[in-house]
């Protein structure tokens, strides 16, 4: 069941209503990715944002949607760790008490990152699923209101103002990289984007372990993926089986979805330091990886969303010294 897409009249309004609390991320031109396919490629450097990811965009919106009356009895959320610190970030600017339940998966410097923000958080079992039953505890007992990391009209227009940024940065381009989990970040950029250029790609990149929005576009419809450790964690978790919004949005949205292994993401983390100067994520990265690995086959002026640098230091110095880092060995 779907509430109807995301328009782009409430993209815009998000835009007012974060105006001041996020800041308009800088786009570069790559020259090395430019020189490596012969096209122009540009970086958008949304790592740079306030909360080192686009989550703040959405979380800023849905908290200024909140009545009164919600913002007396607080937010609460699952996260992966970058919609955590975003919700976190925005509810402390409004004065709203606000939970994080995340799963063991998440990185210790994740939920620290939270937590620094004023937040509560709460570690849950070993996936998005199993944390999720613990906000809607809170919910029912307590009353709080869930705000979730992408299905959610007000988060998909909030994460939408960086496709209007785009247009502008960029008013000749072609296609659009977004990194793809639940969807909240690729539906409002490609609701923004084709508004103002019908005939941009957005392409879709995730990781081949546990990319849940991938599988349940292969099924056509929403299906339940296991949560498997990766270098692009934030990419992880299902989309919810009673999904209202982004499946239907990404299906109709989305050009092409392609998947990167570890060592394809571990790549796409190093060119980031190497040759861009670039502390990234592997979620944030993947646009980059895609490139690098030939997956995608750019025909004209091209966009890699850089959507997060919330990755642990210590993993960061590993993976660019150019240690074969193995997640999945690590969290056996």
């Amino acid at each position: 069941m779907t509430d109807g897409f995301v328009n782009f009249a409430e993209i815009e309004a998000a835009q007012a209503a974060i105006a001041g609390v996020v800041r308009q991320t800088f786009v570069n031109r790559s020259e090395s990715l430019t020189v490596s396919v012969d096209l122009p490629i540009y970086l958008k450097l949304e790592h740079q944002q306030i909360t080192g990811s686009f989550k703040l965009r959405g979380a800023s919106n849905a908290i200024a949607q909140l009545t009164e009356a919600e913002r007396a009895r607080g937010v609460v959320g699952v996260s992966t760790g970058n919609h955590g610190r975003g919700l976190a970030y925005a509810a402390r600017a409004a004065g709203v008490r606000c939970i994080i339940c995340m799963s063991r998966l998440v990185p210790q410097a994740k939920i620290d990152g939270i937590k620094a923000q004023g937040a509560q958080v709460r570690i849950v079992g070993r996936s998005q699923d199993e944390a999720q039953e613990e906000v809607d505890r809170l919910v029912a007992e307590e009353g709080m209101t869930m705000i979730p990391p992408f299905d959610h009209r007000a988060i998909i227009a909030g994460q939408g103002t960086l496709g209007l940024e785009l247009v502008e940065q960029v008013p000749d381009l072609d296609t659009v990289l977004v990194p793809l989990s639940g969807g909240g970040l690729i539906c409002g950029v490609a609701a923004a984007v084709k508004a103002k250029k019908p005939e941009a790609k957005i392409v879709g990149i995730s990781m081949e372990r546990g990319a849940a929005m991938h599988a349940c576009l292969q099924a056509g419809r929403p299906v339940a993926v296991e949560e498997l450790p990766t270098l692009a964690d934030s990419l992880g978790g299902g989309i919810g089986l009673d999904n209202r919004h982004t499946f239907a949005m990404t299906r109709a949205l989305v050009d092409d979805v392609v998947l990167l292994d570890e060592g394809e993401i571990a790549r796409a983390i190093r060119h980031a330091y190497w040759r861009e100067r670039q502390i990234v994520e592997g979620s944030g990265a993947v646009g980059i990886g895609a490139l690098l690995a030939r997956k995608v086959t750019p025909v004209g002026p091209t966009v890699a969303i850089l959507s997060g640098g919330n990755i642990d230091m210590e993993q960061h110095h590993r993976i660019v010294s150019g240690e074969d880092v193995d997640v999945t060995a690590e969290a056996a």
